[in-house]
């Protein structure tokens, strides 16, 4: 999606400006054509040799220095950016742009930007919430910059609060989204449970299975790209929590189950990812169970389907499922859109090399109603996503 785009990428002065370096990285194994302009500031936090040498493009650091060939430099990369980065953004140069100030050589490039501008602020949080920065933000906003983050945390002056800059791989993940450009499903709510869920047998123990949540999580973040107000509901994960999502945390299968049917009714699209487990120990010790000589058996009762449920319940819904089979992969997909009243379902062999569960990457088939089946080839989870939501948007219209 950005193979051959060309990226300019502001760096100013704070300490965030070592991530600068990770993004840059990133980008080029995207096969996107970074170019650097770092602020007087921000040569105090990372040298101007770090971002040369990754981007293998020079590094423009001073309005008045003389241009490799002969140009006016900040227009020159105007008019190459296919989209313009500030990572880290601080109050300051937020505060520039705001004002239509143009006394650097980056400030001057915005200015002379006719391409998207996209801005990681990183700050004390005390100056992040500061009434002026907010105005300021809310300024570009309104004049059509983009803005990513940023997130709480821990923080360099040792406060915590909002003003972290987000990692790299967020950032690196919106600009693919906005190169991406599509906005087919504003407008639309959506639905998306996610992730494995835990059903303890004690304080300690429980029944899991392998699902990373990483497929729901992919899904959730392309329908935001593409425009919906998306809820997440998801089990126990490592991942991020996306920005810009709704998100309900729950653990065992009937949590599940009520989070996602107190939230049915207002959604126009329900695409249920999640691997629920379809049993839970009986009885749940409040002590640790204790290892005792023989053997140890467990009475298991039947959780509820939370799927099927909904099949019953959908009115206007369009209902999405995922089948991970190891067997008869076509044959149990096809028995279950029927079976749970399904508009689509998604089915993928979990015993295949690049599909399933704990892998970056996918191998689908997708269902129709109609019986009509599309075989895609082996992607990465967020171009499955994307694929995916392709075929919904058809439904949706």
């Amino acid at each position: 999606m950005a193979d051959g785009k060309t990226i300019v990428l502001g760096v100013t002065g704070g300490i965030a400006a070592y991530k600068a370096a990770d993004l840059v990285s990133r980008l080029v194994k995207d096969r996107c054509q970074v170019h650097v302009i770092m602020t007087e500031a921000a040569t105090q936090f990372v040298s101007p040799l770090t971002f040369r040498t990754l981007s293998g493009n020079p590094v423009s650091t001073d309005l008045f220095s003389e241009p490799g060939t002969w140009n006016v430099r900040h227009i020159s990369l105007a008019e190459k950016a296919d989209l313009m980065v500030i990572a880290p953004a601080t109050a300051n140069i937020i505060g520039k742009i705001a004002q239509g100030i143009a006394d650097d050589m980056l400030s001057t490039t915005v200015m002379a930007a006719r391409c998207p501008v996209l801005i990681a602020p990183a700050m004390n949080v005390n100056m992040y919430l500061n009434p002026i920065v907010q105005e300021n933000i809310r300024s570009l906003e309104k004049h059509g910059f983009y803005f990513i983050g940023p997130a709480a945390g821990h923080l360099a002056c040792g406060t915590q609060g909002q003003g972290r800059m987000v990692e790299a791989a967020v950032i690196q993940e919106k600009i693919m989204d906005l190169f991406l450009g599509k906005h087919d499903f504003a407008g639309k709510k959506i639905l998306v449970t996610a992730g494995p869920t835990r059903e303890y047998l004690d304080p300690i123990r429980f029944l899991t299975n392998r699902s990373t949540g990483t497929m729901g999580y992919s899904l959730a973040k392309a329908a935001a790209c593409r425009g919906a107000a998306v809820h997440l509901v998801t089990g126990p994960t490592c991942l991020a929590d996306p920005l810009g999502i709704k998100i309900t945390k729950v653990e065992s299968a009937r949590e599940m189950q009520a989070a996602v049917e107190e939230i049915f009714p207002e959604m126009d699209i329900v695409i249920k990812t999640a691997a629920v487990a379809d049993y839970r120990p009986k009885i749940t010790a409040n002590q640790k169970i204790k290892k005792k000589d023989g053997d140890l058996s467990l009475s298991l009762a039947r959780n509820p389907d939370i799927l099927l449920e909904l099949g019953r319940k959908k009115k206007h819904q369009i209902l999405v499922g995922f089948a991970a089979e190891t067997e008869s992969l076509l044959e149990y997909a096809q028995e279950k859109m029927i079976a749970k009243n399904l508009d689509l379902i998604v089915a993928n062999n979990i015993k295949e090399e690049g599909a399933g569960f704990g892998t970056t990457t996918n191998i689908v088939t997708i269902i129709t109603k109609e019986g009509q089946m599309h075989r895609l080839p082996q992607m990465t989870k967020i171009d499955t996503a994307h694929a995916i939501l392709d075929h919904l948007r058809m439904l949706a219209e």
